[in-house]
C-alpha cells in the first residue's frame, strides 16, 4: 500500500524540505500553499518522482480548507501522513507597539489553520489506522519565553498542549501524533517576520551554524517512519550554538 501524506504551508521552509524528503522516498504527496505559482513550479518538479496534488489555498480558510479536503481525488483520499508545518511569527516588538492584525494573523494561522488542517484530516487518518501520524511543528518560543515572542509564542504552547490532547483522543485508533519544536532555524519564516528586512535576518544567523530546513525535514521523515507501536511525543531541537539565556532582572536605579 503506497503512503500518502498531506503538508500545510509547502511553498518554502520545512514544508518544502519536507516535501522534497518525502518525494525523494515515493510517498504520494498532498501539498497546499497560498503562493501559487511556487506551488505549481513545487508540484511539477517533484511529480517527476511521485503523485503529487497541489491544492492554492489559506490554512485560514475554514470554507475552502472544508472543500479542498472533501473533493481529494480517490488516489490521494486516505492519508497516512499530515505535518501541519503553516505558520509564521510576526514582528518582534514590544506587546505595547504590536500590531492586532499581526496578532490576528498568528492566531488564525498557527492555531485556527492548525484546527482545520486537522479536524478536517482525521477520519481519513483513523481510516488508515496504524502507523498513520500527525506531525505538529511547534517551536521552543512555546516552552520558553523571550522578549517579543507574546502571541507567537503563545500559539506555539497551544500547539504543545493540542498534540498532548490529541494523543489522548486517538488512543486505540493507531494513529500518532507529533510536536516537533525547533529552535534557530534559518528559513524564509524570519525572513517575514522581519518584514523582508535582509540586513537582520543575515546579522540573526551569522556564525551561528543554525538549523537548516533540512535538517527538520530529516528529522520528521524519522518520526513518520518510527515503528508503529512508538510514538514521539514531543522532541525539541537547537543548533549546538544555542542556548538558554539568564533571567532578565530589572534594577532599582534610585
Amino acid at each position: 500500500m503506497s503512503n500518502t501524506l498531506f503538508i500545510t504551508g509547502a511553498t518554502s521552509g520545512f514544508g518544502e524540505a519536507c516535501a522534497r524528503r518525502f518525494a525523494e522516498a515515493g510517498w504520494k504527496l498532498v501539498l497546499t500553499g497560498r503562493r501559487e505559482e511556487r506551488l505549481n513550479a513545487l508540484c511539477a518538479e517533484l511529480s517527476k518522482q511521485t503523485e503529487v496534488h497541489g491544492l492554492v489555498l489559506d490554512v485560514r480558510d475554514r470554507q475552502a480548507m472544508e472543500e479542498a479536503i472533501a473533493n481529494l481525488p480517490p488516489s490521494f483520499a486516505k492519508l497516512r501522513g499530515l505535518i501541519n508545518n503553516a505558520g509564521l511569527a510576526l514582528g518582534v516588538d514590544p506587546a505595547p507597539k504590536c500590531d492586532l492584525d499581526d496578532w490576528d494573523t498568528m492566531v488564525d494561522t498557527n492555531v485556527k489553520g492548525l484546527m482545520y488542517a486537522t479536524r478536517l484530516l482525521l477520519p481519513r487518518l483513523i481510516a488508515h489506522g496504524r502507523g498513520a501520524g500527525i506531525v505538529n511543528l511547534g517551536s521552543i518560543a512555546g516552552n520558553y519565553p523571550y522578549p517579543g515572542s507574546h502571541v507567537y509564542g503563545a500559539t506555539k504552547a497551544f500547539v504543545k498542549q493540542f498534540s498532548l490532547n490529541l494523543r489522548c483522543d486517538l488512543q486505540g485508533t493507531g494513529v500518532r501524533v507529533s510536536n516537533i519544536e525547533p529552535g534557530l532555524c534559518e528559513s524564509e519564516f524570519s525572513l517575514v517576520r522581519f518584514a523582508g528586512d535582509q540586513e537582520r535576518y543575515n546579522a540573526t544567523y551569522a556564525g551561528a551554524e543554525p538549523i537548516q530546513p533540512q535538517d527538520i525535514a530529516e528529522t520528521i521523515f524519522w518520526v513518520m517512519n518510527a515503528p508503529a507501536h512508538i510514538n514521539i511525543n514531543s522532541l525539541e531541537l537547537m543548533p549546538v550554538s544555542q542556548t538558554w539565556a539568564g533571567f532578565a532582572i530589572e534594577r532599582n536605579k534610585a
